[in-house]
């Protein structure tokens, strides 16, 4: 099936009643037949409901459904982007252990990787995106993980998938890609070799601000990586918090099931039924939206690119952009989402701009069908120092812009307005 299909269909067979919408399934937990059912289920002879931490019947279409558009094998929904990506590293990584990331990560991922991991054991390392070959120096016995974003977001730059795949095959390493600005509407980065993606579905997947969740994602046969890998003892080990459980053997896809029977189980930070619910409506329009998404980002791109007073645009989809070859490549159609950044001179211009601007919303956010104009150095990214900022590609004069789903024409007007305004330039 097409991607569009798939985000109609995927995951849900109509229940007793014939609902054409999905149900919510608000609810706690469910009964059990008798004690062997509920026996059963704890030890996984038989598949089904224990208890909504765990799964949930309006979750599980939310997680097939998605797993389809990323062609993957399984997924997991969880509370928050942050909560997938602190999954993702904390279901291989442990104290004594390193992760390799990019530079370029939004704000968050590079606090959750710098600071708080710190406090868990666990190093972070990180290399350039336009520089891969550096990852093979800082790779031992003991890397666990290799995260980069498929389009980092502020800066916006496109990673080169294939190379960074290739040297972690090279190493037997798990990669981890955040494709949350790109969507699997645009890049499907599990179809190139990646092993893992995540995904904040609070921003592009529900498309409207309406909920808080998360999503990780494995790709198909990730079993042969994981199946006696020597980096990955507690895969092929026995459980003992799970009966004495072996990941790879038991079936199922194991990267997904570990992250469900230990970490949502033992952290539950699970995502609410309803939410589920909100980020299946927004699937349903999900690549109408980003094609639309992306046209007027390129077209507030090129205004921005010829305006004299702007230092510089950050968009691949021009022409001019060093990740405009990457983005070709990776990207369906060289649509690449609505998500830009542009620079000017100093922070005093950018604050001018940013509170200029009528129709775009200071908001810290983005995948909205409102636009969205943020300042990271004073926001998102204020926890960093300069010399962090500047090596996350975020100096001082960065705006960054979510365009949502309003005429281009509209979008720019009120852009040349705002850079009239501010008569410093």
């Amino acid at each position: 099936m097409d991607l569009q299909t798939k985000a109609l269909h995927a995951g849900y067979e109509k229940d007793s009643q014939g609902t054409m919408a999905v149900p919510i399934y608000q609810t706690t937990a469910y009964e059990f037949r008798d004690v062997e059912h509920a026996a059963n289920l704890f030890s996984l002879k038989e598949l089904g409901n224990i208890y909504t931490r765990l799964n949930n019947p309006t979750t599980e279409v939310f997680e097939k459904r998605f797993a389809e558009l990323e062609d993957g094998e399984a997924a997991i929904a969880t509370a928050s982007g942050m909560s997938a990506i602190f999954y993702a590293i904390a279901n291989v990584a442990e104290a004594g252990d390193n992760i390799v990331c990019a530079k370029q990560l939004y704000g968050g991922s590079l606090t959750l990787s710098v600071h708080t991991l710190k406090r868990f054991g666990i190093e972070a390392r990180f290399f350039d995106v336009h520089n891969p070959d550096a990852i093979n120096e800082l790779v031992d016995e003991k890397t666990k993980v290799i995260f980069f974003e498929s389009l980092t977001n502020p800066s916006i730059d496109v990673a080169d998938i294939d190379a960074i795949v290739a040297i972690a095959n090279k190493h037997n390493i798990l990669t981890v890609v955040d494709n949350t600005v790109a969507t699997p509407v645009l890049c499907r980065p599990l179809t190139r070799g990646v092993d893992v993606t995540v995904h904040s579905a609070s921003k592009y997947t529900t498309g409207q601000g309406l909920a808080i969740g998360g999503i990780l994602v494995e790709r198909k046969g990730l079993i042969k990586k994981l199946k006696n890998n020597p980096r990955y003892t507690h895969f092929n080990e026995p459980d003992q918090s799970y009966h004495g459980l072996i990941y790879t053997e038991v079936g199922l896809p194991p990267f997904t099931l570990r992250a469900r029977l230990s970490l949502l189980r033992d952290l539950g930070a699970v995502v609410a039924p309803f939410n589920s619910w909100l980020f299946i409506q927004g699937i349903e329009t999900f690549a109408l939206r980003m094609k639309e998404h992306s046209k007027n980002a390129l077209a507030l791109a090129e205004f921005l690119e010829s305006h004299p007073k702007i230092k510089k645009v950050n968009y691949p989809g021009l022409k001019s952009n060093l990740n405009y070859k990457n983005a070709q490549k990776y990207f369906e159609d060289g649509a690449c989402s609505g998500l830009l950044s542009f620079e000017v001179e100093n922070l005093e211009i950018a604050t001018k701009i940013v509170n200029a601007t009528k129709l775009y919303s200071l908001v810290v956010n983005i995948g909205d069908s409102k636009s969205i104009i943020t300042h990271p150095a004073s926001t998102t990214h204020q926890q960093l120092s300069d010399e962090e900022l500047m090596a996350c590609g975020v100096p001082a004069g960065l705006i960054r812009i979510s365009c949502g789903l309003e005429s281009s024409k509209d979008l720019i007007d009120d852009m040349k307005k705002a850079l009239e305004t501010c008569t410093s330039l």
